[in-house]
């Protein structure tokens, strides 16, 4: 990845406008959280997706030694011995289910695994074969693949940030694809359903991305640059170290388990009417209105307050686009 803004290395103050979707990234990576990005082909997901890993927290020497072994395990090896950045693992949406989690006659790992301690960005996600996708469901609660065969039964660790993007309909564009329309939301619908409901639940961030206008591109005024970001990052997730010392493998708000949000994330009375008119105005699931909450309490983190106001939790349910959408 290179020195953070040195040397045309990537970083977040080479991306023009989007800035809903530089905030969900900021979020996603103070708080670990997963983020789906909907928007036109040239609107910027990609490139904002390949910048994430110079907003995380650097990688650990611990972090970095089980991600060398799973890498080595492939035949990957690295100049310094220890891989040095978390992984950004990009395949493509032809990629085959065994490529994706790993297998073979004696199982080795697959995309999940080498991502592992990093991010994982799929790319035109409804056009991922269906069984694929479905094969996320696992390692995104549990941050480990099991892969069964005749021969062995084999678990990698597979702890990763999934980053996905997708365009508005299958043709990428409104409904007479040749002008950056809204699409009907009969044509995301019917291109949604390529993907689970669990699945989408999972998205704890979903982000509309806007067309990037002309004054975007010649604006003067200086982007936040990934260092910036970081060092905003850093804090949050110092907050989140502290309040998760009692628990194992919990580092991060995304990773708040089952049966302790309450613990972690106390609502006033304020905050829960609002969750609940949430709740029924957009037909949420329970896994949907405990990812808001999450949220809401990384963008909390970030502005280093101790509750979860209604500002951070209306913040949250902003980033549920599909929910929105599809209601």
């Amino acid at each position: 990845m290179g020195a953070i803004g040195q040397d045309g290395a990537l970083d977040f103050e080479q991306v023009k406008g989007q800035p809903m979707a530089k905030r969900g990234f900021e979020i996603a990576a103070a708080g670990g959280h997963n983020l789906l990005l909907i928007g036109t082909p040239g609107s910027g997901k990609s490139m904002l997706a390949k910048r994430l890993p110079t907003i995380l927290p650097p990688i650990s020497f611990e972090e970095a030694l089980e991600t060398t072994k799973i890498h080595s395990v492939m035949g990957l090896s690295y100049p310094s011995g220890l891989i040095a950045h978390r992984p950004f693992r990009s395949p493509h949406h032809g990629i085959t289910e065994r490529a994706l989690i790993g297998g073979g006659v004696y199982p080795m790992p697959g995309e999940l695994s080498l991502a592992h301690n990093g991010v994982l960005f799929l790319d035109e996600l409804p056009e991922f074969h269906r069984r694929a996708l479905e094969s996320l469901r696992q390692p995104l609660e549990e941050g480990m693949i099991t892969i069964a065969r005749a021969k062995a039964t084999v678990r990698y660790p597979a702890d990763f940030m999934l980053v996905a993007s997708m365009n508005p309909s299958a043709k990428g564009y409104g409904a007479l694809g040749t002008e950056l329309q809204q699409p009907l939301p009969q044509d995301m619908q019917r291109y949604l359903k390529k993907i689970s409901g669990p699945l989408l639940d999972r998205m704890d961030l979903q982000i509309e991305m806007q067309p990037v206008t002309v004054d975007d591109l010649n604006r003067k005024g200086i982007e936040d640059s990934s260092r910036d970001i970081r060092k905003r990052v850093l804090k949050a997730r110092a907050l989140q170290t502290h309040r998760f010392r009692a628990l194992e493998q919990v580092y991060c708000n995304a990773q708040i388990p089952e049966g302790r949000l309450e613990d972690y994330c106390p609502l006033s009375p304020k905050v829960t009417g609002l969750m609940a008119r949430a709740m029924s105005g957009l037909g949420l699931s329970v896994r949907g209105y405990d990812r808001i909450i999450k949220v809401a309490r990384t963008i909390a983190d970030l502005t280093a307050c101790e509750a979860i106001e209604t500002d951070h939790v209306a913040e949250a349910i902003q980033f549920r686009s599909l929910d929105r959408i599809m209601r």
